[in-house]
């Protein structure tokens, strides 16, 4: 076997310091050691790495033509060696983030950048669920984090760190009945008492169990529900109801007059809610866990 992660590193060094001296320094080796090395290893491959005709060693087309393997194969080596030293750390094999979909276009990507180039070789698997469903996902051990409202009230079996906030807002598609009859020119603009959020169907995210819907979030008699904020979405643009939806998520939609954002007489049109990500107390975070709330906390800290 030619190639190794001792001559691969002796190599490149070679190559990015343009003689056997400057590698031997670099590597902390005599220079006849360097030389020795790369000679055994032309041996093994039966080529000629450097051209030893003139003052100092030039790399040969053999050489360059291995060059961007041997730099894959140098970075790949330090990566698993990385992991290797993380894992020892306690560095989980995956991570599982569980993230409510209203919070999709939340700050949680660049985190996980971060994350991703402190232990390039972790395995992150992300899932959309509705919030009862991504609390389950936890307890059941299936993710180690959940991306979430803050709960009505408190689970002894959680921890949890406040990461940030967003804004729900009742939306409707102007084509819905209720909107039908825009105000004349001179008239007042057309607000709503708080009973129309009972009296007209809701559409309403929330988890696939019928018997789990936060209350916060269900105000009509009559609603339908989805698992996905998208089909929410397409549901109210179609004019088949009213929802609750982050105000981030539907900023474009409103700006293109596809949406309208409930005027009430007598409410706030808005319902600020923090952001938390919370883990189990029940299972022990990994080192990736612990560093990914970390950095969430930072993007809050910068916002």
């Amino acid at each position: 076997m030619a190639f190794s992660a001792d001559n691969v590193d002796l190599f490149l060094s070679v190559l990015d310091r343009g003689s056997f001296s400057a590698a031997a320094r670099a590597l902390g080796r005599v220079p006849s050691a360097v030389s020795m090395a790369v000679a055994q290893l032309e041996a093994e491959l039966d080529l000629v790495l450097f051209d030893r005709s003139g003052r100092e060693p030039r790399p040969t087309a053999a050489a360059r033509a291995l060059e961007p393997q041997a730099r894959l194969l140098a970075v790949q080596l330090r990566q698993l060696n990385s992991q290797a030293r993380s894992l020892n750390q306690g560095l989980e094999e995956r991570l599982t983030l569980a993230i409510a979909p209203e919070l999709l276009a939340g700050p949680w990507s660049g985190p996980l950048a971060a994350l991703a180039a402190e232990h390039p070789l972790l395995q992150v698997e992300l899932l959309a669920a509705p919030q009862a469903d991504a609390l389950k996902l936890l307890h059941e051990g299936r993710a180690q984090l959940a991306l979430v409202f803050e709960r009505p009230s408190l689970d002894g079996r959680e921890g949890f760190q406040e990461v940030g906030s967003e804004t729900l807002v009742a939306v409707m598609a102007p084509g819905h009945p209720m909107l039908a009859h825009p105000p004349a020119p001179g008239e007042p603009a057309q607000t709503f008492r708080e009973n129309l959020l009972t009296e007209v169907r809701q559409i309403v995210v929330a988890g696939r169990d019928l018997g789990q819907s936060d209350p916060r979030f269900v105000f009509a008699r009559h609603h339908w529900r989805t698992d996905n904020q998208v089909v929410a979405l397409r549901l109210i643009e179609a004019g088949l109801g009213w929802g609750w939806l982050p105000q981030s998520f539907v900023r474009s939609q409103v700006a293109a007059g596809s949406l309208v954002v409930l005027p009430f007489e007598n409410l706030t049109n808005g319902l600020a809610l923090w952001v938390d990500v919370v883990w189990s107390k029940e299972r022990p975070l990994g080192l990736g866990a612990r560093r990914f709330i970390e950095l969430i906390q930072d993007v809050r800290g910068e916002r």
